[in-house]
């Protein structure tokens, strides 16, 4: 930029300057970068083929108009768009991200009959079941508690990562989720307390994975895709006909 400038400087002396101002990063930085980077590479670089690859798992929350301030969690699929049962409380710590990926793992037992663990993989070297599913969350407390690592630890058939840090998008289906639930459903006019929210909750989860057509999913409903019923690049709908004109 100086020579386009007409300034005629070594790189040694631009080099100096960068320094001195503070805007170059320190030589590891890139090196400790590229090993996060790697310990996310599974679930970031490829993309999930099918469901129950990649669940996305966030809190957020939602003030009623008498009952106070309630916290939402909940898992979305990745790949399907699916909604998992939401766990509402009135906190969001270890105990309610790990409720909800709980009622992940039941509402995957009651829609294919068998347990998540039951279908996966095994090392034939050393016996352990690999894991199927990798959790995603943020950076927040909740996900980074011993309480959480540990409950991951003890289901083989998941494993945690974590998203970069002020990278929101990289858990951008969930939030695409509690924005829809937001604006579709709870924002419409008040709603008192967490009984009501709850139900206006269900009544989203249902009409979401059920009904609603979902645009990124080649029109299809999530619940179709996520049962194979479907695949998210091919429109089941009709095709429109028409009609001659004489």
């Amino acid at each position: 930029m100086t020579r386009h400038d007409g300034h005629q400087v070594s790189e040694s002396t631009v080099l100096r300057l960068l320094r001195d101002e503070g805007l170059l990063l320190p030589a590891a930085y890139q090196r400790e970068r590229r090993r996060l980077a790697q310990r996310r590479e599974a679930a970031f670089a490829h993309d999930p083929t099918g469901p129950n690859q990649v669940w996305q798992l966030d809190f957020s929350e939602f003030e009623t108009t008498s009952g106070g301030t309630w916290r939402l969690a909940g898992c979305r699929d990745y790949f399907s768009k699916y909604e998992h049962p939401f766990h509402i409380s009135p906190t969001a710590n270890q105990h309610d991200a790990i409720a909800a990926i709980e009622l992940a793992l039941a509402a995957h037992e009651t829609l294919f009959g068998y347990r998540l663990r039951d279908r996966c993989r095994v090392d034939e070297s050393t016996g352990e079941i690999l894991p199927a599913v990798t959790i995603v969350t943020d950076n927040g407390g909740p996900f980074r508690s011993f309480r959480f690592e540990a409950f991951i630890a003890a289901h083989p058939e998941l494993v945690h990562v974590r998203t970069r840090v002020r990278t929101p998008g990289q858990n951008g289906s969930r939030e695409r989720g509690f924005g829809t639930l937001k604006y579709e459903w709870l924002y419409l006019d008040d709603i008192a307390d967490a009984v009501e929210l709850a139900e206006r909750v269900d009544a989203y989860r249902h009409d979401y994975n059920t009904t609603r057509p979902h645009q990124a999913l080649a029109w299809n409903r999530p619940e179709e895709v996520h049962l194979g019923l479907a695949s998210p690049t091919t429109p089941t709908f009709l095709p429109q006909e028409i009609l001659p004109t004489t």
